[in-house]
């Protein structure tokens, strides 16, 4: 990227209805967008939504694609990238003292993405050894009284196996969490041999206040949450999003739901089985992104028949 690059992409960001637009695309990285759920998400009218839209498409900060009358809208990492790079590299020459604390994941992406562990997390009951290391996982939804909770569950049963290898601890939380989890989630759970005692919905300012466990993955698993500006999580940890359809929203007969949940909770399993089957310890962070990237774009298995 050289200089006029880079005025035309900040000149475009420099407008608060467009940057709020660019903001949410990068939190939904890496789904595409319909122009009708960014505008309800926004509390913007179509007309002006097209119009920012526009500017952004024409500095390249933004992606469009037609899928039969919507027309599907996502953020171009990879130039957002490229502007972030140019300004760390032409801006903060001869300055580090003021760049380098901002600028310092994006110059770390060649090195291997190690996340860092606290010796005196307070909330999390997950320890060290010499052979195996131990991350913190947060599982964000709106309610979280389902497919949170479904990632929270799977990944402390999973990712606890296998000796000398990367270990994880799962949390979840909601952005308007409800009071108790979702009956059918309750019930499913319970026939999985899950012990349900200790879930309960948890607002996520939880986790970015202090004595919370430090982050090292944030997965959004919601359209809902991620199109929501998240609290600040300390330790900056890697974030995708992971995107399931809401099974408390299914219609039809009892069985017809149940089925939804069962769907959600195979749809994340199946996630998390390739999540915790990465070598994190040896990827470079742009490698391991595009790893939780293309986790997010796996389709949900299909139905199982007898």
């Amino acid at each position: 990227m050289d200089s006029m690059d880079a005025v035309g992409a900040l000149s475009a960001l420099a407008h608060e209805g467009r940057l709020e637009i660019f903001r949410l695309l990068v939190r939904r990285a890496p789904d595409a967008v319909p122009a009708g759920e960014l505008a309800a998400a926004l509390g913007v009218q179509a007309t002006t939504l097209s119009n920012q839209l526009a500017k952004l498409e024409q500095e390249r900060l933004v992606v469009s694609r037609r899928a039969g009358r919507s027309v599907l809208y996502a953020a171009d990492l990879e130039r957002a990238g490229a502007l972030l790079g140019f300004l760390a590299a032409a801006c903060c020459k001869g300055r580090p003292e003021v760049c380098l604390p901002a600028a310092g994941p994006l110059l770390s992406w060649s090195q291997p993405a190690t996340p860092r562990h606290r010796e005196d997390d307070q909330m999390s009951d997950a320890s060290t050894s010499d052979q195996a290391t131990v991350y913190n996982v947060l599982f964000l939804c709106t309610h979280n009284s389902a497919r949170s909770v479904f990632g929270e569950a799977i990944l402390n049963r999973i990712g606890r196996l296998g000796e000398g290898k990367a270990q994880f601890k799962g949390y979840s939380a909601g952005s308007h969490p409800r009071e108790e989890i979702h009956p059918q989630t309750k019930t499913l759970l319970e026939g999985l041999n899950f012990d349900v005692s200790g879930f309960k919905p948890k607002d996520w300012s939880e986790f970015a206040a202090p004595g919370a466990p430090e982050l090292h993955f944030v997965f959004t698993v919601c359209d809902n949450a991620a199109n929501e500006v998240c609290p600040v999580w300390p330790g900056q940890p890697m974030s995708a999003h992971w995107g399931v359809a809401d099974p408390s929203a299914a219609e039809g007969t009892e069985t017809e739901k149940a089925l939804a949940f069962t769907e959600a909770y195979r749809h994340l399993y199946n996630r998390l089985t390739a999540f915790t089957a990465l070598p994190i310890a040896s990827l470079d962070s742009l490698a391991l992104q595009k790893q939780l990237d293309d986790i997010g774009r796996m389709r949900a298995p299909a139905p199982e028949t007898a």
